[in-house]
């Protein structure tokens, strides 16, 4: 697979099913048999998987959802550098901001020769640091209801060889499905509340997106959105989906994902697709589009490249089939990459 030219920065973003279960305590990799949380996937060959999709991506810095945990006992960053080391990855140094209250965090794994980056959460009173709380009404009760994180986004100063200075945020936002409810009724109901929730923290970040654009500064957004234009039925009963309050209003100040662009515009059509998963009943596998890197303005100028990296969708990884079985090994997300020119 192609490389990232000099001349140019490639960010990733990669959702990796329960990466936390393939560390101990000391974030030594288990390279073993037994099973990993993924369906039928033992530690080692997730892991194995891993690194051939790392290596392959070759990214200069990738926003890493689900990543391992942080707690007491654990370090996302001593889990990260010690899978870099294994696998000789030259991004060799992690980065971790708000810890989540999951076993799920927000990471980076970057090249340090190539990028400097640095946690860098931001406050205004339209709205407030990620590991704080959001009031917004979601029921249109005239009383507006806390909205937290589960997971805060990752805010993240990024200089760039140039000197030039980005400002990245990772996001995984609330997941609409009903776990836990049992019956119809109740899960359309948990359904439509997680997604009152999800559409609160699309809000919550789409005015940090505005505060960051007000001030011309170069912003990517990126991460797993648990929706996207099109996806469902919680967007028809709410208007919009989450992605779309993140990228703008028309005729403001938008960001932009050609992905997200695509389905906007081909709802009834074909549709790229960023996560797999097997659902039984009825035994089949479901495509969605939930994973984004969003770009402001000034970079769009800048003309750079997107790509998902989907096996059964692009023909260059078809053609090398260590790649495309590691893709499907690795996780229940296909990583998206940018390549962004420096000039």
């Amino acid at each position: 697979m192609a490389n990232a030219r000099p001349d140019q920065l490639r960010l990733a973003s990669y959702n990796v099913e329960w990466m936390n279960a393939l560390f101990d305590d000391a974030g030594r990799p288990h390279e073993d048999r037994e099973p990993s949380a993924r369906y039928q996937v033992t530690r080692g060959a997730q892991l194995e998987a891993l690194g051939v999709v790392f290596t392959a991506m070759d990214a200069d810095a990738v926003a890493i959802i689900e990543a391992p945990d942080t707690n007491g006992r654990r370090s996302t960053v001593q889990a990260l550098e010690r899978f870099a080391g294994h696998f000789g990855l030259r991004t060799r140094r992690a980065l971790i901001g708000f810890p989540s209250s999951t076993e799920q965090e927000i990471a980076m794994l970057y090249d340090p020769d190539r990028v400097t980056l640095a946690h860098d959460p931001q406050a205004n009173d339209a709205a407030p640091r990620f590991d704080g709380s959001f009031r917004y009404d979601l029921d249109t009760d005239a009383a507006p209801e806390t909205i937290r994180f589960s997971k805060p986004p990752l805010e993240v100063r990024a200089t760039l060889p140039t000197g030039q200075t980005l400002r990245l945020i990772a996001v995984h936002a609330k997941s609409k499905a009903p776990h836990g409810a049992r019956g119809q009724a109740a899960q359309r109901r948990v359904g439509i509340e997680n997604r009152r929730k999800q559409l609160a923290q699309c809000i919550w970040l789409r005015a940090r997106v505005e505060a960051h654009l007000a001030a011309h500064d170069s912003l990517i957004v990126m991460g797993d959105f648990n929706d996207g234009p099109g996806l469902d039925e919680f967007e028809r009963l709410f208007g919009r989906s989450g992605v779309e309050v993140v990228l703008g209003p028309e005729g403001g100040a938008q960001l932009y994902d050609p992905h997200a662009t695509m389905a906007l515009t081909a709802r009834l059509g074909p549709a790229p697709t960023t996560a797999r998963f097997y659902i039984k009943p009825p035994g089949r596998y479901f495509e969605a589009l939930l994973d984004f890197i969003m770009v402001s303005p000034d970079l769009l100028d800048r003309g750079p490249d997107w790509r998902i990296w989907h096996p059964f969708s692009d023909p260059r990884i078809m053609a090398v089939p260590e790649l495309r079985d590691a893709l499907l090994t690795a996780s229940d997300h296909f990583p998206v990459t940018l390549d962004l020119p420096l000039n």
